[in-house]
């Protein structure tokens, strides 16, 4: 496997997994040159902060303070305002003496940074490892109570980036409830058995086989586009998604520490965005699996709570493992 990283987001520009036969591909969309990811793109492989989703009108009370946000979708705060960390430069270095091929990436967002209360250090930690591995290993310290929502926004294509539609992929995603969502894709606040609707992936099913259906879930996003509940113990590293797709035998395995997990169709890609090899990125031609807490968790007192106090560090992980069928 190889993975390439630009410091500007922490961005995954190339990560290569194994395939039948041997053979390794390119699976990530992005693009070739890393200046291109300067002129604007839907977050490409990029690490999100402070809060991956949205949050409800950019406003949570915290301590009896109301914080204003970024308001940057439609009405509503997404992946840490205008200029979140996708958007600023990471410092990287390299993890002399690790057993596995690791990048270390910080950065230090200041107090009030797009909105957010106290200082916040963050480092994330790279590791590819000899089971064909991706690790992602996040921590983060403040010196004020703050919302911190960590996760990357990769798009997966297991044919190959630019290969077409993921709707042939078949997803399994290890989650008895979601999130149901209103308008403007936040949450309602209540947790709701996947059971007998369009989202129920306990047992593997092709993302195109309902992706289309009348459901009122999959209407609001135009696909995909949820937070599932994962089956899991907190904290715990245990699975919480496979994906297989047929035609070059890759399997994608998802473990990761967060209780929540957001499918993403990428539904807004409408073929405008020229990618890597010059290949044009169509509707739901790529799929992300973002680890986290629950969208607008700091406006919903039910779900698990994303705030951060000095003194705590926050500590999460995520793996994405692949092997050949």
């Amino acid at each position: 496997m190889e993975v390439s990283v630009v410091s500007l987001g922490g961005i995954i520009q190339k990560l290569t997994a194994p395939g039948r036969n041997g053979s390794y591909d390119d699976v990530v969309l992005g693009f070739d040159i890393p200046d291109h990811y300067t002129t604007g793109h839907p977050y490409f492989g990029a690490l999100i902060g402070r809060y991956g989703n949205r949050i409800r009108s950019g406003r949570f009370l915290l301590d009896d303070s109301e914080y204003a946000l970024a308001i940057n979708d439609g009405e509503n705060h997404l992946h840490g305002g205008h200029r979140g960390f996708d958007k600023v430069e990471w410092d990287v270095e390299s993890l002399a003496g690790e057993p596995d091929t690791a990048l270390r990436l910080s950065y230090v967002s200041a107090d009030g940074e797009e909105g957010y209360p106290g200082r916040l250090s963050v480092a994330v930690i790279y590791s590819l490892t000899d089971g064909d591995e991706l690790r992602i290993d996040y921590r983060a310290i403040t010196d004020k109570p703050t919302p911190v929502n960590l996760t990357s926004h990769v798009y997966f294509n297991l044919a190959g980036q630019g290969a077409g539609t993921i709707l042939d992929h078949e997803v399994e995603i290890y989650a008895s409830h979601f999130t149901p969502v209103c308008e403007g894709l936040i949450p309602t606040g209540s947790i709701q058995s996947v059971g007998r609707t369009a989202m129920d992936f306990r047992i593997r099913t092709a993302i195109g086989e309902r992706i289309d259906n009348s459901d009122e879930q999959l209407q609001l996003a135009g696909g995909y586009d949820h937070n599932w509940v994962l089956d899991k113990e907190p904290g715990d590293l245990a699975i919480a998604a496979r994906v297989l797709e047929s035609s070059s035998g890759r399997q994608l395995e998802v473990f990761t520490t967060e209780p929540g997990l957001q499918f993403y169709t990428g539904n807004s890609l409408d073929g405008s965005i020229r990618g890597k090899q010059d290949r044009s990125y169509v509707s739901r031609s790529g799929f992300c699996l973002e680890t986290q807490h629950y969208p607008d968790s700091p406006n919903q007192p039910a779900f698990p709570s994303t705030i951060l106090m000095p003194g705590e560090v926050y500590e999460t992980t995520t793996v994405y493992r692949f092997t050949a069928t």
